[in-house]
């Protein structure tokens, strides 16, 4: 398995003849949607980084698409139009199908919570997950994570964009994935508190997970104040820096 950082929460997981694209924003820098943020980071319209020059030679490999919510910072105008032209097969939740359908797009697969599905000679796992600590994560809608297994690889794991849950951390501990990927950046809105994990949440799931970690949603919409390089920092400082990789965009790595 060849996993493609490119960014923010896209990627593109390589298995054999598949290429499964997630969660893909396509478009160019600034041209996503408005600014998350009006005061309590610097407003940028999003995404605040242009994609590596080699992503749409990974993308256009695309067999496949799981979509885990339907942000625009994880579905843009550009990848609707993508998936819509070539009517790359959508891997989603229960929940987004209808929305997804009325866009146009190829909804091949559905996936529930807590339910096995087959999924090219193996499994996909719907795993909840709760876009933020509190009041907020309500208004944020339904998020999920995937648990993937796929003949003669290493089983992965998804988080999406969540908090440290009993859900998480039941897929760490009991479905043990080999591959578990985490949403990095601690999102917040001008209000209400944090979307995405805390640093110390971080921590906790890079030190509860069995194997190797992948971090990402870092550095590419301007309401994620965590960077790379604290990220790098704080888990030198617990020292599982060898766990977890925290790739640039652009980056891929082999397992």
């Amino acid at each position: 398995m060849k996993v493609h950082h490119l960014r923010n929460a896209t990627l593109v997981i390589e298995t054999g003849d598949n290429f499964i694209l997630v969660d893909p924003m396509l478009g160019k820098k600034g041209t996503a949607g408005p600014t998350f943020t009006l005061f309590r980071f610097k407003p940028q319209r999003n995404p605040i980084v242009d994609l590596p020059s080699n992503a749409m030679d990974i993308v256009e490999k695309a067999t496949h698409c799981l979509i885990t919510h339907l942000h625009p910072d994880h579905l843009d105008k550009e990848a609707e139009h993508f998936l819509r032209t070539k009517q790359i097969p959508v891997i989603c939740s229960v929940k987004d199908e209808s929305t997804l359908r009325k866009k146009g797009l190829n909804v091949s697969q559905t996936v529930d919570y807590w339910k096995k599905t087959s999924f090219l000679g193996g499994i996909i796992q719907g795993i909840p997950a709760v876009h933020g600590y509190g009041f907020v994560a309500k208004p944020m809608g339904n998020v999920m994570g995937f648990y993937l297994e796929l003949p003669n690889e290493k089983s992965i794991y998804l988080s999406a964009d969540t908090i440290y849950t009993d859900d998480v951390h039941k897929v760490l501990t009991q479905l043990k994935p080999e591959i578990s990927v985490v949403a990095c950046g601690t999102a917040q809105l001008d209000i209400f508190q944090p979307l995405l994990m805390r640093m110390d949440d971080i921590l906790k799931f890079v030190k509860n997970a069995p194997n190797q970690v992948i971090a990402n949603h870092l550095e590419a919409v301007n309401h994620c104040p965590t960077t790379r390089k604290q990220l790098e920092t704080a888990v030198s400082k617990i020292g599982l820096s060898d766990k977890v990789f925290i790739p640039k965009d652009g980056e891929s790595r082999t397992f």
